[in-house]
């Protein structure tokens, strides 16, 4: 349900309270503030929620070669799977612009392979822009099925 008016889970324009949403857009706002974006100035903080309600976070780190930058998406993914979080609920992604900054192509890979199916929460420094879910923004994902 990608970029919707749900009414009844805390979505956008919904006007019910999701207090962990809260909390994951607080922490990826804070996240953001960390990021190493010498070159893009473009500045990313993302809040990954595990199952078991864990938040870990991550930010955008970039170094002159641009090929060996890390997205704020990764970042957080990866402290997750090395902290032996293994299930996940949802992932926000915080940045400056009022367009949606939806993850690039090698974090919807990964986000795909590990997270799942998990829902992501898009937002800017003034709030929730929107929401996907992982097979909405991969819809033909190379995965493990395909390695039999």
């Amino acid at each position: 349900m990608s970029e919707s008016k749900r009414d009844s889970d805390g979505g956008p324009g919904s006007g019910i309270r999701d207090p962990k949403l809260d909390e994951l857009l607080t922490a990826a706002r804070a996240a953001r503030e960390n990021a190493c974006a010498d070159f893009s100035h473009f500045a990313v903080g993302a809040a990954l929620e595990t199952e078991e309600g864990a938040v870990v976070t991550g930010c955008n780190i970039e170094n002159a070669t641009y090929g060996l930058t890390m997205c704020a998406e990764r970042v957080a993914l990866f402290k997750a799977l090395s902290e032996g979080h293994r299930s996940f609920r949802r992932l926000v992604i915080v940045a400056t612009p009022d367009a949606p900054t939806p993850p690039c192509g090698a974090c919807r890979q990964l986000l795909w392979e590990f997270a799942g199916d998990v829902e992501v929460v898009l937002a800017n420094l003034e709030g929730e822009t929107s929401r996907y879910r992982m097979r909405e923004l991969l819809p033909a994902p190379f995965d493990r099925r395909l390695l039999k």
